[in-house]
């Protein structure tokens, strides 16, 4: 039987970076995947075809909104199989990198099949061919969820994995679940030129956003999508040729048909083909438990990414396996922390969040807290482009440490970067304001919000009151 100092099992984002660094540190590495190829979900079916999809998606639809404004006409048919053809091109371009033969050369061990325990220490691929890890990492991702609805199983439907496998353009599709990824894709396919209806459990969506960033990101959505609110579906079937998803709303049952549904109702780790039971490792709803520096219970075996249920971005999994590498390659007690890991949805406007909102920060700090808000309408550069509807919002402690930052504008995920160092490094809102930016750019956005800090920390205190006796009595 072969041993190794390490095996991870799962390719995506977070295995990859664990195997690689550390194999390059002289570990002998293994790394179990079931896929073709390696990259995981982000690159086959998540990060990758979705920016593609979301990027054809905006070129389209500025060409109607110009044509629109500016007179003119646009004339054909949207050639949806070429967004498709441009999905696979990068996955295509990305999967060169992530290879097979170069993370050989990195000296890491690929074993195609499931890894499953046998026990503790031991992994088997699709059953046979038994390896032996000192230590262990677990990183084998999420699948879409399919909630248990009456008529499921009789009725195709898509989801995040089989969207970008699609040969024509649904003139009509109903998404069931109004999570993140699937409104970067609802708003993609109604650009495309789909009637899109979302049906959503909640009052709203982005629920885990700031309070003040929901009603401007979903009235900018609301003038592409139709939204459903406080909806429970309670069956789906098929009729004439068309899908009929059925559902309650205040008590009353209504019908809407459709040529397509889409699944967007979250997703469940892939845990349940790992026989944890045979390594003892403990999990909860399918998520495997962990602590602070990524043990399980068993400390030698660590899980990373969206199979501990933490964080379920792939720059997170991306984080959590350079930590793997410190501690089980090195045997160090690192622990992860996500409280200066931002994350984004992109839809348009894009929404970007970093650290607590105003009303965790109020929960863990209480009333003494300081806010700074500054709406686009209030910037050049966006009233230049005529994107005024967006707003950035930064929650500070009252000597101007950043506890979160939050806004909701075009490509905000690109100009709030500068902000995720500043609250890495410890630097407080106030430090902006030295920053020089060009003009006109959004980044200066961030300047404003700094310099209200100023104002009010030097012109509302007691300073005005010495300099004015200052300059009248000395100057």
């Amino acid at each position: 039987m072969v041993e190794y100092d390490l095996i991870v099992i799962g390719g995506g984002s977070g295995g990859l970076t664990a195997a690689s660094g550390a194999a390059s540190m002289g570990a002998k590495v293994a790394l179990i995947d079931d896929q073709p190829g390696l990259g995981g979900d982000c690159l086959h079916f998540g990060c990758v075809p979705s920016k593609a999809f979301i990027t054809a998606a905006k070129e389209v639809h500025a060409v109607y909104k110009g044509a629109a404004e500016f007179g003119l006409t646009v004339s054909g048919d949207v050639l949806f199989e070429r967004a498709i053809e441009r999905v696979k091109e990068a996955i295509d371009e990305i999967q060169e990198i992530d290879s097979d033969e170069r993370f050989e050369s990195l000296g890491v061990d690929i074993y195609r099949g499931k890894g499953a325990f046998k026990d503790e220490h031991t992994i088997t691929i699709d059953g046979e061919n038994p390896i032996k890890g000192k230590r262990i990492v677990i990183s084998t991702g999420s699948r879409p969820n399919v909630p248990p609805i009456n008529g499921v199983e009789n009725v195709s439907f898509i989801t995040n994995e089989t969207i970008f496998n699609l040969d024509y353009l649904p003139k009509s599709v109903v998404f069931i679940g109004g999570g993140p990824v699937g409104l970067e894709l609802a708003q993609s396919l109604s650009r495309f030129g789909s009637d899109v209806t979302v049906i959503e459990t909640s009052q709203s969506v982005f629920k885990k956003e700031d309070h003040e960033i929901i009603p401007i990101v979903t009235k900018a959505l609301e003038k592409e999508l139709t939204f459903v609110f406080e909806a429970d579906v309670t069956g789906i079937s098929e009729q004439n040729g068309h899908k009929v998803v059925t559902y309650k709303v205040n008590g009353e049952e209504k019908t809407i048909e459709s040529e397509a549904i889409m699944m967007s109702t979250g997703r469940k780790p892939n845990t349940d083909k790992l026989n944890l039971e045979a390594a003892g490792v403990n999990e909860n709803k399918g998520y495997i438990t962990v602590n602070e520096s990524l043990q399980t219970n068993k400390s030698h075996i660590y899980a990373i990414g969206d199979v501990n249920g933490a964080f379920p971005f792939t720059h997170g999994a991306g984080m959590e396996g350079k930590l793997i590498v410190q501690n089980a390659v090195f045997g160090l007690k690192r622990k992860v922390n996500y409280g200066n890991v931002p994350w984004v949805t992109y839809t348009e406007p894009e929404v970007f969040h970093l650290g607590l909102t105003e009303q965790e920060a109020k929960e863990k700090h209480g009333e003494e807290i300081r806010v700074f808000k500054v709406g686009t309408d209030d910037v050049d550069r966006f009233i230049a482009e005529r994107k005024k509807d967006g707003l950035v919002k930064v929650i500070t402690d009252k000597k101007g440490h950043i506890l979160g930052a939050h806004a909701v504008g075009e490509d905000s995920g690109s100009w709030m970067q500068e902000i995720v160092f500043a609250k890495e490094h410890g630097h407080k809102i106030g430090d902006i304001s030295t920053v020089i930016h060009p003009y006109p750019t959004k980044g200066a956005i961030l300047n404003q919000a700094a310099d209200m800090y100023w104002r009010e920390k030097l012109f509302d205190g007691w300073l005005p009151k010495v300099s004015e006796k200052y300059i009248k009595w000395v100057r």
